[in-house]
């Protein structure tokens, strides 16, 4: 399968009088399906290299693809149509919505493109909520689930639109053993199942074990 991801000689610099360089000269390709994980120090440079593929952030120097488009020069409204279509977050920090239910979280996404939706769409969520073990509380308030169900809610989430991209950022960071295995488990059946890429930032070695590609960074550099 070809590269969905491709990032040649980027660097990214922050500051203006005081210039910081968090990456350098960063050259990697990711193929489709494939199932990557980022490991590095804090402040080793993982979490820019995320937003940058994420279209979350810019590069300063060099060029970055998402699935054949260069994307770097797009304006941020073509980058946010293409972020909606294209790419999930998963986030160490849910950012779920507590004044809705579980299954109003899943279809923010589609609700994001348009404000109201069909029957096959609410069965789509319902659908992804089964998939991750959810289906018996899809009516609940997210300050009723624990943080395992939450985290669950969040990947059901970043599922709704069919992205090819999976990114999350230290996703089982605030879970206990258990539970982290079980996200683990939900992503790399996903992985299988829809062929969807990912590509996970983490601290967890039992994680980044069980990754077909370990890439790490060391003061914003891949070695």
């Amino acid at each position: 399968m070809g590269n969905v991801i491709e990032l040649k000689d980027v660097d990214k610099i922050y500051g203006g009088r005081v210039k910081t360089q968090v990456l350098r000269n960063v050259n990697l390709t990711i193929e489709g399906s494939a199932f990557t994980a980022i490991i590095g120090a804090s402040g080793s440079g993982k979490t820019t290299l995320l937003n940058i593929i994420g279209t979350l952030d810019k590069p300063t120097n060099g060029e970055v693809y998402i699935d054949g488009s260069r994307i770097d020069k797009m304006s941020r409204i073509t980058l946010a149509a293409l972020r909606n279509r294209k790419i999930g977050f998963v986030f160490q920090f849910h950012y779920l919505l507590p004044e809705f239910n579980a299954l109003e979280n899943v279809l923010m996404p589609h609700t994001i493109k348009r404000f109201f939706y069909g029957r096959k769409t609410r069965e789509r969520a319902e659908l992804l909520l089964e998939l991750v073990g959810l289906s018996s509380i899809m009516k609940s308030k997210i300050y009723n689930l624990s943080g395992g169900q939450q985290q669950r809610v969040a990947i059901a989430r970043a599922l709704m639109n069919k992205p090819k991209i999976i990114l999350a950022d230290e996703p089982t960071g605030n879970l206990d053993s258990n539970s982290a295995e079980g996200i683990y488990k939900i992503f790399r059946d996903i992985n299988k199942k829809f062929g969807t890429t990912f590509v996970v930032i983490t601290h967890d070695d039992r994680i980044a074990k069980k990754a077909d590609r370990i890439i790490e960074i060391k003061d914003g550099i891949i070695i």
